[in-house]
């Protein structure tokens, strides 16, 4: 079984998502038969890294808001985090462009290595406050997750991978994916958001018996 997952490393929701998602898989009957596949997509890819601005007037000058409002919203999600084991530290988060840290995912993928990159990515941005746009920050991330330091210096002294991030976002264009999470199990299965674990087991146990049709 393959599933799909396009994500943000940015996105809080799509943190929660890919937590639910495993506690679903977990309880999976055939979990050691499904093969994950992480996929770039940018929620803003003309975000700027803005070390000296805090999420709480990001939000709020993104949709015209309060900072009250913002702070609010922010604590709605970090309660939902908390709900499913995470730690969201919004007070000391970085508003970071995430092009560069989705070349490392598609990178590590190379390797069979994305999914650990992707979390320790997350971690990084939500729980530790560290700047993910930050090359060094980047290394450290590749060298925790297992990937060679010197390989990923060069590949972010360069353009590779690029073109992979691209393709992704131009795939998830085209087969209409607005907005990440989004999970596609075997190729036609969609569900969209950080959905329960309960409705993500029961897609996968949907997808395994089609599959036997």
């Amino acid at each position: 079984m393959k599933v799909d997952i396009w994500s943000d490393v940015r996105c809080p929701f799509c943190y929660i998502g890919k937590r639910k998602f495993e506690m679903a898989l977990e309880q999976f009957e055939h979990k050691d038969k499904v093969e994950i596949e992480w996929h770039s997509f940018e929620l803003d890819p003309n975000a700027e890294t803005l070390l000296d601005k805090s999420p709480y007037d990001y939000l709020a000058e993104r949709y015209g808001k309060s900072r009250e409002w913002s702070v609010g919203t922010h604590q709605q999600v970090a309660n939902s985090a908390a709900e499913v084991g995470l730690t969201f530290n919004f007070d000391h988060a970085i508003m970071a462009n995430s092009f560069d840290a989705h070349r490392l995912i598609q990178m590590a993928k190379t390797k069979g290595l994305s999914d650990q990159v992707e979390e320790n990515l997350f971690k990084a941005h939500f729980t530790d406050g560290k700047n993910i746009a930050d090359h060094q920050v980047l290394i450290e991330i590749a060298k925790e997750s297992g990937l060679d330091v010197l390989e990923t210096e060069v590949m972010l002294k360069s353009n590779d991978f690029s073109d992979e991030v691209r393709y992704d976002e131009k795939t998830a264009q085209n087969i209409g994916i607005s907005g990440v999470p989004f999970f596609v199990i075997n190729h036609k299965l969609g569900i969209s958001g950080a959905q329960s674990p309960d409705t993500f087991l029961g897609a996968l146990i949907k997808a395994e018996e089609e599959g036997k049709a």
